[in-house]
């Protein structure tokens, strides 16, 4: 007789073996789910609504308690979703409660259920009108003040983090080549990355569930109010006091048991995003800042007594309060003073320390805005009594520069420097080296600008400004090196010409706020009334310089202060973005713009885009205004191609310019940069109708 081998051997039956097998954790969301969609649709018990409620305020309240001992948000990751569902929880247990008060309410103020009508009298004491007023007292603190500043902290946070995720995985990445971590410890740092980008940007999303929530709560209970006493008195045949008593009771116990909870899930969001990681709990990071500093204490504690030895104030309140907060800082000078006893104790006897000298301001030395280092030979040139020409070169550098940008650079310091190069010089623009060459004073440098009808005899080099080749010559050679059609400066000259091209290169950077106030200055001793009504009625300083600072980026001079003015005074107030505000005044400048670029009134020769380029850019900026995405192998091809684009005109004697449609101007002068820094890119509205255009080339990737 064959035997067959029994499949649990722990005797139990089978249906309580596979409920031991199951993870009912796996089946919460499910049954949630279920359960929010089974109250919207299925009347429920009195008894059902009242276990419901108190599930709610219970879910609440352990929410709140885990955000306050978290020691960094993203211990909680799963907050966000938690809001959703506390949320969906909520409004169907609105709409459950309204079915039974709609129904039922005509049998009284029990009709919903004892928590409701516990609300409904207990807390607001059986007054409908106090109720009113408590419920949107309470709704006013969660969707102006806790929501709000939740919903924007979040905004913050997650705009902030995704800003930072580059610099972090570059950071992951150069710790990982150093050796300072292993490949598991990196691929755990990223996974966190990644997750704080996710938990941050759902953050800002989840907390529109909450600002949605507080507005249906005030919905629902105008609704009810008005559907009840319509139902009361039409089809119940109440009086109108009586139904007035029973419904709108019966509608703020439900309004008041379901906001409570809400104001809850909103101060946990709070304290969620507004947590900075700081290896501590929200209580420790409290009570360890706040009553850590003695003379804050001391100081509170005499004010109260002062206010509590008043007459007619509450002195036992006020003296108490005092007495209270003395009584921390005996506590804490006895502790302090137990510390220094068992520290002094356990160390040994030190010697008496030297005593440093004493710190001062006046040993920080101040970052000069521009500066300019130099070799010890080159001392002469910046010596007047020995005939330097430098700084007389410098004088006329900055002079010519506020002539074009129109504003005026700070004075630029020279020192001699023996770390450099005897020859060398160093330029830096707020404590960074910007530019550096070397020079001989004794010699003269031939610049090629490109057509010479034969070779120099010298030491080759570039001119540090443009980078052409050049060779340094004696003074003996200079006629001949002209006769060959080389361009010849001396080296005071060459250290001039490259310290100008460095401040045309970094004018956006030269422009701060002292700056700023000069040109505002000068201009209001011409348009007084001008300048009273834009800064900072209409525009602050620091916008109105971000405004100046785009257009030097990109080449505009600001001379014309007048005409932007004016232009910023017409659109500041209705236009909040910066990039937006600097494309208007560039319509404005477009004629100073394109003389610039074409003078003596000459047809102005520009390059266009190829139609299909054009058309693809324009969708991808379609996409995404904010940050359109190109890929990257055509935002190469079009690099590049622009390099060979500016070359080959300014080898024909002309401006680079490239002429794009207006919503392309910006991105695309922001892309060529770096690639094409001298091709201009103007668009089509920006050039005056009498202005000649001649189509000399196509750009295409």
């Amino acid at each position: 007789m064959a035997t067959t081998t029994s499949p649990n051997p722990s005797g139990l039956p089978a249906w309580r073996t596979l409920l031991r097998r199951v993870d009912w954790r796996m089946l919460t969301a499910p049954i949630l789910v279920v359960l929010i969609l089974m109250m919207l649709v299925v009347p429920l018990p009195t008894v059902v609504l009242d276990m419901l409620f108190t599930f709610n305020i219970v879910l609440s309240l352990i929410i709140m308690l885990v955000t306050l001992y978290l020691t960094r948000p993203l211990d909680f990751s799963a907050f966000p979703t938690a809001l959703l569902f506390t949320t969906l929880l909520r409004l169907s247990l609105n709409v459950a409660a309204s079915r039974v008060i709609l129904l039922h309410g005509q049998n009284g103020e029990g009709a919903a259920g004892a928590v409701i009508e516990s609300f409904g009298k207990f807390v607001v004491g059986g007054n409908y009108a106090v109720g009113i007023i408590v419920f949107a007292i309470l709704v006013v603190i969660n969707f102006v003040v806790i929501t709000k500043g939740a919903g924007r902290i979040a905004e913050v946070s997650a705009r902030f983090t995704l800003d930072a995720m580059p610099g972090k995985q570059m950071a992951i990445d150069a710790d990982l080549n150093a050796g300072l971590i292993d490949q598991e410890e990196a691929r755990n740092r990223r996974a966190d990355v990644a997750q704080e980008a996710d938990f941050y940007g759902a953050m800002d999303g989840a907390s529109k569930f909450v600002r949605g929530d507080a507005v249906a709560a005030i919905l629902i209970l105008f609704i009810n109010l008005i559907g009840g006493l319509i139902i009361g008195v039409f089809m119940h045949g109440l009086g109108l006091g009586e139904a007035a008593q029973n419904y709108t009771l019966l509608s703020i116990g439900d309004a008041l048991v379901s906001q409570i909870p809400a104001l809850v899930i909103s101060m946990a969001a709070g304290i969620v995003i507004s947590n900075v990681s700081t290896g501590q709990d929200i209580g420790r990071q409290l009570v360890g800042q706040l009553f850590t500093h003695p003379r804050v204490l001391a100081i509170t504690a005499g004010i109260l007594g002062l206010i509590g030895l008043v007459p007619g104030m509450p002195h036992l309140a006020f003296l108490g309060a005092a007495a209270v907060l003395g009584g921390v800082l005996w506590w804490q000078h006895k502790r302090q003073q137990a510390s220094a006893a068992q520290a002094a104790q356990a160390a040994p006897e030190a010697a008496a320390p030297i005593e440093p000298e004493e710190v001062s301001w006046e040993q920080i030395e101040p970052v000069d805005t521009l500066s300019l280092d130099v070799g010890y030979r080159l001392i002469p040139l910046v010596d007047r009594n020995q005939g330097g020409e430098l700084l007389g070169r410098i004088r006329g550098v900055r002079k010519k520069f506020a002539q074009e940008m129109g504003f005026l650079v700070a004075s630029v310091h020279i020192r001699d420097n023996l770390e450099l190069r005897p020859g060398g010089y160093r330029i830096a623009l707020k404590g960074v080296d910007v530019g550096s060459g070397e020079i001989f004073p004794d010699l003269l440098m031939a610049i090629n600008p490109g057509q010479v009808m034969g070779d120099l005899q010298g030491t080759p080099t570039k001119d540090p400004a443009f980078g052409l080749p050049a060779v340094w010559i004696n003074k003996e050679q200079r006629e001949r090196a002209q006769t060959l059609g080389y361009t010849v400066v001396d080296p005071s000259t060459v250290l001039a010409t490259h310290l100008h091209h460095l401040l045309q290169t970094h004018a956006a950077e030269l422009l701060g706020r002292e700056e700023v106030e000069g040109l505002l200055a000068h201009l209001s001793k011409r348009s007084p009334k001008l300048v009273e009504d834009l800064v900072p009625k209409l525009i602050s300083a620091d916008r109105l310089r971000k405004v100046l600072q785009n257009l030097l980026t990109e080449g505009v001079p600001i001379r014309d202060m007048r005409t932007i003015a004016e232009v910023l005074a017409e659109h500041a107030a209705q236009v909040n973005d910066t990039d937006e505000l600097t494309a208007r005044v560039r319509l404005a400048l477009g004629a100073y713009i394109v003389q610039s670029l074409s003078p003596n009134g000459q047809e102005l020769s520009a390059a266009v885009l190829d139609g299909q380029l054009e058309q693809i850019l324009l969708s991808s900026l379609r996409s995404d205004p904010q940050q359109p995405s190109v890929e990257p192998g055509l935002a190469q091809r079009l690099m590049d191609k622009a390099r060979e684009l500016m070359q080959r005109m300014e080898a024909q004697g002309a401006s680079g310019v490239l002429l794009v449609s207006a919503p392309l101007r910006q991105f695309l002068a922001r892309l060529l940069a770096r690639s094409a820094p001298r091709l201009r890119v103007l668009s089509y509205a920006e050039i005056p109708d009498q202005k000649q255009v001649k189509v000399t080339a196509t750009l295409g990737a």
